[in-house]
């Protein structure tokens, strides 16, 4: 087995097409094996995202083969991470899996599964899509537009800042709207005290910069030390103008990576020299 962490993260697709799902990887360096190749250390691993609508009897898969060569061994911690996108239609049926296995060693690899509501973007009312987190600073990765995101699985964050995106659809250009994010601490097994759950909270209000489709992307930073545990991030956005509400919410976990822990971006395999 090679164990990892992954997230999944919907999006509204082009017009008239099919809901966007992003799935997000991310393997520690030491459950894989490495290789020289041209004086150098490689990594390489290959990605799949299966979605089986069990309805429709519809299966499709999307593979992708990725790799790092780098001067030196990494540290076991630390963290390679890439993506998959592909167009699905919305299901309430759907079956995902995902898979990663070594690609220098076959038959090394693992496999996660689990039910996986695909929603429709399509309706007229004010929506958010999924809310993605992402490490700051991103040199490549998923992009979206103008943006570019270094995806990580919400299992896997650092105390320290990060991004959050998000998408509101069907808000019109010029109209009034605010903005609420809130992150706040959600008991685990062994108890918190209250004082520990406290949100942090924030509030933006402006005028909606609307694409042609009527989408709105926003790109925030949460800059917030938070200790080791679970938390809940709440986006709010209401149409100042209209009344209307549209809320999404994520789970995420605070670790606390160890001292030097860094997160490396796997390349194509085909851009390989």
């Amino acid at each position: 087995p090679v164990p990892f962490h992954y997230d999944l993260y919907t999006f509204r697709g082009d017009p008239g097409t099919a809901t966007d799902v992003v799935a997000a990887f991310a393997v520690p360096a030491g459950n894989l094996q490495r290789e020289g190749h041209s004086g150098r250390t490689r990594y390489r691993f290959d990605v799949t995202l299966v979605l089986s609508d069990t309805v429709l009897g519809s299966v499709s898969r999307t593979d992708d083969s990725v790799f790092v060569a780098l001067a030196r061994p990494l540290a076991g911690e630390h963290l390679l991470h890439t993506h998959i996108q592909v167009g699905a239609a919305p299901s309430q049926s759907m079956i995902q899996r995902v898979i990663l296995s070594d690609a220098t060693t076959p038959g090394m690899g693992q496999l996660y599964s689990t039910p996986y509501l695909i929603p429709d973007y399509s309706g007229p009312e004010l929506m958010l899509s999924d809310v993605a987190l992402a490490l700051p600073g991103a040199q490549g990765g998923w992009t979206r537009g103008d943006v570019s995101l270094a995806l990580l699985p919400t299992s896997q964050f650092p105390q320290g800042s990060f991004e959050i995106y998000y998408e509101i659809y069907n808000l019109p250009g010029g109209t009034r709207y605010a903005t609420e994010v809130a992150v706040e601490r959600v008991a685990d097994p062994r108890g918190q005290p209250p004082e520990a759950r406290l949100p942090v909270q924030a509030r933006f209000t402006g005028e909606a910069a609307a694409l042609a489709d009527g989408s709105v992307r926003e790109l925030r930073r949460v800059d917030a030390t938070l200790p080791r545990g679970s938390y809940r991030l709440t986006v709010t956005v209401t149409d100042l103008e209209r009344g209307a509400t549209a809320t999404r919410s994520r789970i995420f976990q605070v670790r606390g990576w160890l001292p030097g822990t860094t997160l490396v971006r796997a390349l194509r395999r085909d851009s390989v020299p």
